[in-house]
């Protein structure tokens, strides 16, 4: 229970989308939208096909930014469904891992309080 002293801040969660980003580029690229929407988007494309391709395990390294991974899952043969109990088989499949690099690690810790202030 929140007691009536207390500060209560709601925070809202911001989507961005592939548009915005290309925005993003286009100003500090100082191009048009247009071309910078073609570059994000072939960026995304071969990505998105690196990861689908992998067989099993991927690893792609943006330097200055993150890993992203693809990983193999183990078979899970005693999973149980959650609505209804049952005991299911789950396959091995693949999934994907982001682990953010040096210079985004140190961005992110910069405290909350900080942000607010600006």
């Amino acid at each position: 229970m929140v007691e009536p002293t207390e500060k209560v801040t709601i925070t809202k969660r911001i989507t961005i989308t592939k548009k915005d980003v290309s925005k993003r580029t286009a100003r500090i690229a100082e191009e048009k939208i247009y071309v910078t929407e073609k570059i994000v988007d072939g960026v995304f494309q071969a990505l998105r096909e690196f990861m689908s391709e992998a067989n099993p395990e991927v690893r792609i390294e943006i330097r200055d930014f993150g890993v992203f991974e693809v990983k193999k899952t183990k078979p899970k043969p005693k999973a149980r469904n959650p609505k209804t109990g049952e005991i299911i088989y789950v396959p091995a499949r693949r999934k994907t891992h982001f682990k953010a690099g040096k210079l985004l690690k140190e961005k992110l810790k910069t405290p909350l309080s900080e942000l607010e202030q600006q």
